[in-house]
């Protein structure tokens, strides 16, 4: 393994006793399986407890989240994949769900340092980045209601950028790294993976693939910030600021704008405006790579 990701091990070390790619695969399968388990039976709870009209205001609801309840019901139900991801790494691999995260107060102390570095860097993006009237967002929740729904956004939406990146940085990345040396292996498949699970030509129109390209995009950063510091304190703060700016600050109207505070005048369908939204995005990821490059240096 490389010099640069030899903190890496803490995480590698774990995996090593089941490292196989047959057990990695059953893993997924078991999570996967256990996942949609969860959610029938918790869908069948509440059927049962709802009046129809409830259900299909609730439906509705959950199909765009395009109000705070939508929004948060969608980011808390990652609270499946973590439990599912407990159950696999436990009786498939024999490690526990700590086991992917690496040291606990390594964790935090990187998440809360990549996050003080983020802050200041995202300040100052919004404070002097150019921006093109024509796209500029609009208010799209009084900011009153909207600081009221922070104490419920913020443990949802941790939960979900950190159930993400325990199952593809954590759990996958190290299984992967200790049955095959190669960087290229390990970061790229499950960032490959990542981006395919983004697809939705339905949704995204014509720019489906562009979305793709840009997750890979995101999980490559990812899965390099995880070797190189050897928990997902940094990668989970990653995802967590790019989130929290998408989903809570300025998200693309008609989908998962609930509870945005401005919403940009265009869909993620819009050609035009995502491409010209795409340069900034990949320079957005590459500032905020390098950023937390600096961060793990101090």
């Amino acid at each position: 393994m490389r010099r640069a990701y030899s903190a890496f091990e803490q995480l590698v070390a774990p995996a090593r006793p089941s490292a196989t790619p047959l057990r990695l695969i059953l893993g997924l399968v078991l999570c996967v399986v256990l996942v949609f388990t969860f959610v029938m039976l918790t869908s069948a709870v509440l059927n049962s407890a709802m009046s129809e009209d409830a259900r299909a205001a609730l439906d509705s609801s959950l199909d765009k989240a395009s109000d705070p309840t939508g929004v948060l019901v969608n980011l808390f139900i990652f609270v499946f994949v973590l439990a599912a991801l407990e159950i696999a790494l436990r009786q498939v691999h024999g490690r526990s769900l700590g086991s992917v995260i690496g040291d606990w107060n390594t964790a935090k102390f990187q998440f809360k340092r990549t996050c003080g570095y983020l802050l200041g860097l995202y300040v100052v993006l919004m404070v002097f980045m150019p921006s093109d009237p024509d796209i500029a967002p609009q208010l799209n929740l009084e900011f009153g209601t909207w600081i009221l729904y922070l104490p419920l956004a913020l443990p949802a939406l941790l939960i979900q950028v950190g159930a993400e990146e325990v199952l593809f940085r954590g759990y996958m990345q190290s299984q992967l790294a200790a049955r095959y040396g190669r960087p290229l292996v390990w970061i790229v498949l499950p960032s490959v993976i990542f981006g395919l699970l983004h697809y939705d030509a339905e949704l995204n129109g014509n720019n489906a693939w562009l979305v793709v390209l840009w997750a890979t995009a995101f999980g490559v950063v990812a899965a390099d910030l995880t070797a190189r510091s050897g928990t997902l304190g940094p990668a989970v703060a990653l995802h967590f600021f790019n989130n929290f700016y998408a989903i809570f600050v300025a998200a693309p109207s008609g989908y998962f704008d609930g509870m945005a505070l401005y919403t940009y005048p265009f869909e993620i369908s819009d050609d035009r405006a995502v491409w010209a939204w795409a340069p900034v995005d990949l320079m957005m990821l590459f500032v905020s790579w390098l950023t937390i490059r600096l961060a793990l240096r101090r």
